[in-house]
C-alpha cells in the first residue's frame, strides 16, 4: 500500500523578525491542547495529484484565502505520511482565516455527527514560539525556512 501523502504551504513574513502563519487544529482531540497542536495549512492528496496543486488547494480550503503565487520548495518529511511543503512570503489577517470543516461522530459511539473546522484559529508566530506550537513532525520545515531566510 502506498504511503499517505500530504502537501502544504508555510506562509512567512518579516516584521522585522521572521514569523510564520500556523493554524490550530480543530476538533475535540485538539481543543484543550496548545503546545504541538498547531499545523502548517496542508492536507492529503492522492498519488495521482501533483503535490503543489494539492498544497495550493489545501491552503485555500484551510485559510479561506488563495495560495500565494511564488512558492519556494522546502522539501519532504517522511513520517506517518509523506509531507511536501513550500514556503511563500506574504501577509494575511490571521483573524480572517476561515477553514473548511469535517464531520466526526462526537462523543464517540453517540451516533451524533458534529461538524468541526479543520483549523479553529490561526496566528502569526515568531520562530521560537512556533517551535513550541507546531506538531513535532513538521518542525524540520521551520529549520529549512530559517536557513533559507537567513534567520
Amino acid at each position: 500500500m502506498p504511503p499517505r501523502r500530504s502537501a502544504g504551504i508555510l506562509l512567512f513574513r518579516r516584521t522585522p523578525q521572521l514569523q510564520v502563519l500556523l493554524g490550530h487544529m480543530g476538533g475535540p482531540f485538539w481543543a484543550r491542547k496548545d503546545d504541538h497542536a498547531w499545523s502548517i495549512p496542508k492536507g492529503e492528496h492522492g498519488e495521482e495529484e501533483d503535490a503543489e496543486t494539492a498544497a495550493r488547494r489545501e491552503f485555500a480550503e484551510e485559510t479561506g484565502h488563495p495560495a500565494p503565487a511564488g512558492l519556494i520548495p522546502l522539501g519532504v518529511v517522511r513520517g506517518s505520511k509523506v509531507l511536501t511543503v513550500w514556503a511563500a512570503e506574504g501577509d494575511l489577517d490571521a483573524d480572517a482565516v476561515v477553514s473548511n470543516t469535517f464531520e466526526l461522530e462526537w462523543p464517540p459511539r453517540s451516533g451524533r455527527l458534529q461538524t468541526f473546522p479543520e483549523l479553529d484559529r490561526a496566528a502569526w508566530l515568531d520562530l521560537p514560539t512556533a517551535r513550541t506550537k507546531l506538531v513535532k513532525g513538521q518542525l524540520p520545515f521551520l529549520d529549512r525556512l530559517a536557513e533559507l531566510a537567513g534567520a
